[in-house]
């Protein structure tokens, strides 16, 4: 029989050390937190998302996001502008110092990944990972959807959904 309870604290495990360890290095080479960097990298793939496509991205309250925008902003990394499809919204766009910023934090990010992830195991086995990962995101995602249609209130003390180990820094 699988043992469900050691691939979770593996999981739970190497997510907290993956993000410390490159929350690391990005803190000591550009003293950026890797969840404004997580945000900051979404811009630069996608620009021009509304609060709601980044609190939705990575499965945080739209508080939340704004307020690490917010952050973001007053540090000239990124601004809002008046959304064009909708009065009743802002985009959020990268400055010119925030690309500035992500695009060398960004090599430092795919180092990371690379000495941590990409010198232990090989492409097949990263395909064959993500791959099952998808899959348990989406049976989650199902699981969770099912319960609320039928009116399931989640346990007493679960956390809403977020990524563990992502402080709202």
């Amino acid at each position: 029989m699988a043992d469900l309870k050691r691939l979770y604290r593996e999981l739970i495990s190497l997510e907290i050390e993956l993000w410390n360890g490159i929350e690391g290095r990005l803190r000591a080479e550009y003293d950026l937190p890797l969840t404004s960097f997580e945000v900051l990298h979404l811009l630069l793939l996608r620009p021009g998302p509304r609060i709601q496509d980044i609190a939705e991205e990575f499965s945080i309250t739209v508080g939340g996001t704004s307020k690490l925008v917010d952050r973001l902003e007053a540090a000239g990394l990124c601004e809002r502008r008046a959304n064009p499809h909708d009065r009743r919204s802002s985009v959020v766009e990268l400055t010119p110092e925030g690309r500035k910023l992500v695009d060398g934090a960004l090599k430092v990010f795919e180092e990371e990944l690379e000495l941590r992830i990409g010198s232990v195991v090989s492409e097949q086995s990263v395909r064959e990972v993500t791959a099952v990962l998808v899959r348990l995101r989406e049976a989650g995602r199902t699981l969770d959807a099912k319960r609320k249609a039928a009116g399931q209130a989640p346990m007493p003390g679960m956390r809403t959904p977020k990524q563990p180990g992502r402080p709202a820094s």
